[in-house]
């Protein structure tokens, strides 16, 4: 599963056209394919979130791009992080992951989570519902999905989701089916059905707040009777990536200016909460971060986003040649 995967959640690149942007976004994907990225990941959205842009920032559909990507690249994974479950019918999603497993000779991984943008589905028309609902709908979607993955024929006259024999053919190239990773930190909820349902847990927490989830994984999966380490733990952050300690200063600042937040005038607790799922610095404060606080806490994979600057295609293989061998 993932060792260091990255994640391209940002299509809006200074001086590339429409015309031009799928090559930029194929050139990262193949860069981080030889700079030991072993996962290539984007966002299933359709307005780009506030914490990232504009709604109005491009964004692309990601199954399109994933197949796509599979036909430029040879070896990398590749995985939405996370679809939501709201926006296809979870019948449909296994057959598009499955042709993207085929696509790619068996490089997919099906990244999955609730659904949580609600001004995107109210605006697309995408049915949003309450909390509960969300969850109960992901794991009749789960029950569904990795059925058909195993080549089997499901069944379910469920509260949201009816199938009768589903059939999925081909198969996935993978023996015994796409690997699923569910996406999220809830401990209630979100960890169970990683501890029934998956295979990777995705963590969008502190990395403080690691620990915790491992033990609430680790209860979930003996109550269930599955062995723990069946299960691989990820976790997800923005990295802003300089050759040099004064250059990653200089990245940061101009990062939060451009969404409206001068470094300099923040107290300590306001920049310590606005970075806590960030690192930043050149490459050897970024590996001492990388160690001290996701490694030593037990994580066994890192994907990171490089908003700012990974369409810098010799940053983004700065970071892969830094942080592929602490992963291996």
């Amino acid at each position: 599963m993932i060792r260091l995967g990255y994640q391209i959640p940002y299509f809006s690149y200074e001086g590339v056209d429409r015309a031009d942007l799928f090559e930029n976004i194929a050139a990262q994907a193949t860069t981080a394919e030889t700079s030991g990225f072993d996962t290539v990941l984007v966002m299933d959205h359709f307005y780009q979130l506030p914490m990232i842009g504009r709604p109005d920032d491009w964004m692309l559909e990601c199954y399109a791009l994933l197949s796509a990507l599979a036909a430029r690249t040879s070896t990398i994974r590749l995985s939405s992080l996370v679809s939501g479950n709201t926006y296809r019918n979870p019948a449909m999603l296994a057959k598009i992951v499955t042709t993207l497993d085929i696509i790619s000779k068996g490089r997919a991984i099906c990244g999955i989570g609730c659904g949580w943008f609600e001004h995107e589905h109210n605006s697309l028309g995408f049915e949003f519902g309450t909390f509960s609902q969300r969850f109960e709908k992901l794991e009749e979607a789960l029950r569904i999905i990795t059925a058909m993955f195993r080549d089997e024929r499901p069944s379910l006259d469920g509260d949201y989701y009816t199938v009768h024999g589903a059939i999925n053919q081909p198969a996935p190239v993978q023996s015994g089916g796409v690997p699923i990773l569910i996406g999220g930190s809830g401990e209630k909820k979100t960890l169970r059905m990683v501890a029934q349902y998956a295979q990777e847990s995705n963590l969008t927490c502190s990395p403080a707040e690691i620990p915790r989830k491992m033990e609430a994984l680790e209860a979930h999966c003996a109550a269930l009777g599955r062995d723990r380490c069946e299960i691989e733990v990820s976790w997800l952050g923005s990295l802003l990536l300089a050759p040099d300690a004064d250059a990653a200063a200089v990245l940061r600042d101009e990062f939060f200016m451009r969404r409206g937040v001068d470094w300099h005038t923040l107290d300590d607790d306001s920049r310590a909460g606005l970075s806590v799922r960030m690192l930043i610095g050149d490459p050897e404060s970024v590996a001492e971060q990388v160690q001290t606080k996701l490694i030593d806490r037990g994580i066994d994979g890192l994907t990171l986003n490089m908003i700012a600057n990974g369409h810098d295609l010799d940053i983004l293989a700065l970071a892969g040649e830094t942080l592929a061998p602490l992963m291996n």
